[in-house]
């Protein structure tokens, strides 16, 4: 069944790791930097993740990585070299 692409990303996932990802920090290298975090459905794979975050927010994506905890099925999101973040995050309501 396809999704439709507004059911697929549910919400951000905030944490202050998170927050860190966005932008790297000095801590951080640079490559662990311009990542975005978001709670998806269960039953949505990557390539239905990335064209739903594509078109939602008009960046293109470089990668993604899922995990799954207790809390649902999460996406991190790894932007393409000139494509922001912190400006998406900024859009979304983040800081």
């Amino acid at each position: 069944m396809k999704l439709l692409r507004r059911q697929v990303l549910l919400h951000p996932y905030v944490t202050e790791k998170t927050m860190n990802a966005m932008s790297g920090t000095p801590s951080q290298d640079l490559k662990d930097g311009n990542r975005l975090e978001f709670v998806v459905r269960r039953d949505a794979r990557r390539p239905e993740i990335k064209k739903a975050f594509e078109e939602r927010f008009d960046a293109k994506v470089d990668k993604i990585n899922i995990k799954i905890s207790k809390d649902g099925k999460h996406a991190i999101i790894k932007l393409k070299e000139g494509y922001s973040a912190e400006e998406i995050g900024m859009r979304i309501g983040i800081f």
